[in-house]
């Protein structure tokens, strides 16, 4: 059997906007447990290779797979499914298989297509394995947890307790050349070190389809990874992508001590939750080699806070920025902007609050409620969400209403955001100072992209 995954086609202006295309560490995932089983596997990576419809379905005649799995999240799934069309024009005789976020929670959606065969539903590892196992023996795909066709879905797999058991990213499947920021050849290498999120932010799909319950790869396995990285792929910086990096404290640690003891001295980066900052924690990270830190502030509005489940308050947020400052950590705030319960004020207010807390950038995302949340559930009940274009959901464009705010008027106070925290004179003079051109890059995509 061949087997042929593809990351479509994409034209977002998300991504146009900050010039990001960064490995789809997803399929890189499934496609090496399906080496490990002995299954052909070829990786197509459309927007890291500029390629459009017409050259994917080129790259399908040449391949002539059994298989042709697309990975979609909401944004991309318009070309996901037009990639499926394209697939069963070229190859008909090829089983088409959609993944990722959107399809396992629009799975209905989804198969109404006739050009989808299958939609794999969560975790896609062992579920390809057996799918692809199943299709190849003739087997009955009822037999297979974890997937949805036309007339029946199976029941949901059990998770993978033990991510030390699944094998790094096939990442020689990549075009590892060809991912960049800002435009710029990103030499920085993503890794996910833990699934699944013992929290209940509501705007968050991601523990919607890894589930609440916490897992942890062994620091060994992790820098076992990070060693691949700069050995293997000449990566400078590495960047963790975990949910919350920063949840299990004992397990930074030991990664921090991992990473010293091998001699390691590559910068990283993390995402955190402020509530799980300490000052002892930074500065053990620091020691190790991080740098960066992505911090999720949303609002200075505490019912606006509470609305989202953030389960954390304003003074907790200062107190974090206040202790980054002092080790000298990048930071990064990440904000949302038109919630339900803001309003005009509100949003001014917490653009004003963004500023105050000195972050090295910020980035100041529309609410956008993604399928399997449980904000898109109460948005959805309450009639807010004012499109339904897919394409749309890409935290750039408004696509909901809040109390005294149209779609329009959001859009302007991104923009305002965006233009009053980037465009400030010693803002501009401290960040070059530090960064370089990269800063007047990003300044240049946010003037140009708002």
């Amino acid at each position: 059997m061949k087997v042929l995954m593809i990351n479509p086609p994409y034209n977002s202006s998300k991504y146009k906007f900050i010039g990001l295309v960064a490995p789809p560490l997803g399929i890189a995932y499934i496609a090496a447990m399906l080496e490990r089983n002995g299954v052909t596997v070829r990786i197509l990576d459309a927007p890291a290779l500029e390629y459009d419809h017409d050259a994917v379905k080129n790259e399908i005649q040449k391949y002539s797979p059994d298989i042709i799995s697309i990975t979609a999240v909401t944004p991309t799934i318009d070309s996901a499914l037009k990639t499926a069309q394209i697939s069963k024009e070229v190859s008909p005789d090829s089983i088409t298989v959609l993944g990722g976020y959107h399809p396992t929670f629009t799975y209905q959606e989804v198969l109404k297509n006739s050009y989808v065969d299958v939609v794999v539903c969560g975790e896609g590892e062992q579920t390809m394995v057996e799918l692809v196992d199943a299709i190849e023996k003739g087997k009955n795909l009822k037999e297979v947890n974890g997937i949805a066709i036309k007339n029946f879905k199976t029941p949901p797999r059990k998770i993978i307790d033990d991510l030390d058991s699944i094998p790094f990213p096939a990442r020689h499947l990549l075009p590892m050349d060809e991912y960049k920021i800002l435009n710029m050849k990103l030499t920085t290498g993503t890794i996910v070190s833990g699934r699944g999120c013992p929290y209940n932010c509501s705007f968050c799909a991601s523990s919607a389809m890894h589930g609440h319950k916490l897992r942890l790869r062994s620091a060994e396995n992790v820098v076992d990874e990070m060693e691949h990285l700069v050995n293997d792929h000449d990566i400078e910086m590495i960047a963790f992508m975990d949910d919350t990096f920063t949840i299990n404290k004992n397990r930074v640690y030991e990664i921090c001590e991992t990473i010293k003891d091998r001699g390691l001295d590559n910068y990283w980066g993390c995402t955190a939750r402020v509530d799980t900052i300490s000052e002892e924690l930074l500065k053990t990270m620091k020691d190790a080699g991080c740098i960066t830190m992505f911090l999720g502030v949303e609002s200075s509005d505490q019912q606006v806070l509470n609305h989202l489940n953030k389960n954390t308050n304003i003074n907790r947020i200062k107190k974090t920025f206040e202790l980054t400052k002092k080790y000298g950590m990048r930071t990064i705030a990440s904000v949302v902007l038109g919630m339900p319960g803001d309003t005009k004020r509100s949003i001014k207010s917490t653009i004003k609050f963004v500023k105050t807390l000195e972050p090295s950038y910020a980035v100041f995302s529309l609410a956008t409620p993604y399928p399997g949340t449980e904000f898109y559930l109460k948005a959805a009940s309450e009639n807010l969400i004012k499109i339904n274009d897919w394409s749309k959901y890409t935290l750039l464009s408004p696509v909901l209403e809040t109390v005294d705010c149209s779609l329009e008027e959001l859009r302007k106070l991104q923009r305002k955001a965006f233009t009053e925290f980037y465009l400030r004179p010693g803002y501009i003079a401290r960040r070059t100072w530090t960064d370089g051109p990269i800063i007047l890059k990003t300044i240049a995509s946010i003037v140009k992209g708002v």
